[in-house]
């Protein structure tokens, strides 16, 4: 459980730091550079889970197998085989990235953006040796090399990002160019993390193995063959299940942009600008799903030691309690983002394409069911039907490309048809995830209750904001005109006004309790604090 704090509060400041970088990035290069960084960010992100994604889990069951049965020595072999291995693997990848980096770039209906993934392609190379040095922290059941990674990355990206960005402007460089200087933060990130995490490695190793002669023991029945033999065959399988998702996303957002040019008739630079309006609207649909990740990670463990100890009650109080605070956190922020979409949208991304505030009001909606995609993929994992979602994903995914493909194709509707195909994919994975827990978890409780209560204190919430950011438009508009400032004002107005409603309604109906707060970081504080009782 403390390794899932660490690692979910690593996570869900990442999510943070990294809208603060795309915010006023997304401004910096416009629509149609926000485009061309989109594709670029996908590729790498395809190439860099089919390439490192299994490596930490397969060789933190290996290393925590070793480590658990007295062999420090094959612990130190582990790490020492699956180093030099997997920097070979990433050199081949980043090479791939940087040859064909125009061919990519074609298959993508975006040839510019072939300058972004060259300048990416070095941190394949970084991220599995980094991957690595996870790995062999993971099996030590030791998170805190995954969290610096992740924090290193992202406030790279952040810092480094935004100055290069901020230069090439200066220098009158094209949206191209620009987005391909911002995304080079992520190689330097990475390229920093790689000493960062040997000196991790090298301060555990003193904890754990001072008696550097007995830590040479227990390795002498493993050969190199062998060890690589058990760390590929565990994480091909974990690979392969990581870059489905990914394999679909890059499907859909090649069809999107081959769409809005071949069916709704658009040039490449009107393409790749409602593309780039649509990314922006994605980053604000992620956003709710990061308060939701700490709740999927700590249940699974929770939820899985409740059922196997045949704990019942505990059990059904931790799967009612894990739904009620998805929809308490997840029904709002939906209903927010849907509500106040023309300010929310027009505030963080001034003079972007008016189609913005459409796309951000569908994938508003969209929001609650990615976060409670999230909590039943940990339902279904906790009472051992892991392989479910598996199944579930594929048949989303397949209906988000469908639609893309019909919708975006048609002139009439062109971008707009693309959130349509988001908000069916998640609804249709949640539903389904849904439906097989309740056929094949026979021992659950009622889930009504985690859903009337939240869904009552929302839609008065929802009325609220309609009401308060209209009567605060009428009153300010005057005063303040109608420019970014005044919405800007207007808009965090209502949202303190209604944070305060929400907040007063879901305890006045004791909607959330003790017991739901105890999910939560810190919940037992908040509960002393709001004096909610058991």
């Amino acid at each position: 459980m403390r390794s899932a704090a660490i690692l979910a509060a690593s996570t869900v400041l990442c999510k943070i730091i990294s809208a603060i970088f795309k915010i006023p990035l997304f401004n910096l290069i416009g629509d149609e550079g926000t485009g061309h960084f989109q594709v670029t960010y996908q590729v790498y992100t395809l190439l860099l889970t089919i390439s490192t994604a299994g490596i930490p889990v397969a060789l933190s069951r290996q290393i925590s197998a070793a480590s658990a049965t007295g062999r420090p020595g094959l612990v130190r072999r582990y790490f020492s085989v699956a180093l030099p291995a997997f920097a070979v693997v990433g050199l081949v990848f980043s090479a791939v990235m940087f040859v064909f980096a125009e061919e990519l770039a074609r298959f993508m209906w975006d040839p510019q953006a072939a300058m972004g993934l060259r300048v990416l392609s070095p941190a394949i190379f970084f991220v599995c040796l980094v991957s690595v040095f996870e790995g062999y922290g993971q099996g030590h059941q030791n998170m805190v090399p995954t969290a610096t990674k992740q924090i290193m990355e992202v406030t790279s990206k952040l810092v480094v990002g935004l100055a290069v960005a901020w230069y090439l402007i200066g220098l009158g460089a094209t949206s191209a160019e620009t987005a391909a200087g911002a995304i080079s933060g992520v190689t330097v990130g990475l390229a920093l993390a790689v000493p960062v995490m040997a000196l991790l490695k090298r301060r555990m190793d003193r904890r754990l193995y001072p008696d550097r002669l007995a830590a040479s023991a227990g390795a002498d029945d493993y050969t190199r063959r062998r060890i690589l033999y058990n760390v590929f065959r565990v994480s091909i399988p974990i690979t392969l299940g990581a870059s489905f998702m990914n394999i679909m996303t890059l499907i859909d957002m090649r069809f999107v942009l081959y769409r809005l040019q071949t069916g709704a008739g658009l040039g490449n630079t009107a393409a790749m600008a409602l593309y780039g309006v649509y990314s922006k609207g994605l980053t604000l649909l992620v956003l709710p799903s990061a308060l939701i990740t700490p709740v999927s990670i700590s249940i699974i463990p929770a939820l899985a030691g409740a059922l196997a100890a045949k704990r019942i009650r505990e059990a059904h109080s931790i799967t009612l309690s894990s739904v009620k605070v998805t929809n308490l956190i997840a029904m709002p922020a939906a209903v927010g983002l849907t509500v106040l979409a023309y300010p929310i949208f027009n505030v963080l991304y001034w003079g972007s394409d008016p189609v913005g505030p459409t796309l951000l009001r569908v994938f508003g909606v969209s929001s609650y069911f990615v976060c409670m995609q999230l909590m039943t993929t940990a339902l279904l994992q906790a009472n051992g039907h892991e392989k479910i979602p598996v199944l579930t994903f594929p048949v989303g995914g397949v209906l988000q490309i469908a639609l893309d493909w019909f919708l975006v194709g048609n002139p009439d509707i062109n971008i707009k048809g693309s959130p349509i195909g988001t908000f069916t994919c998640y609804f249709v994975i949640t539903m389904l995830n849904l439906a097989f827990f309740l056929a094949k978890v026979k021992e659950r409780p009622k889930l009504l209750p985690a859903f009337s209560g939240p869904a009552l204190c929302t839609a008065v919430m929802g009325v609220a904001a309609w009401a308060v950011y209209g009567l605060l438009e009428r009153l300010l508009y005057g005063v303040l005109g109608q420019g970014r400032m005044a919405m800007a004002v207007c808009l965090f107005a209502t949202i303190a006004i209604c944070v305060v409603i929400y907040g007063i309604l879901v305890i006045l109906t004791k909607t959330i309790t003790r017991g739901d707060l105890r999910l939560l970081p810190k919940g037992e504080r908040l509960a002393d604090i709001l004096k909610i009782k058991d």
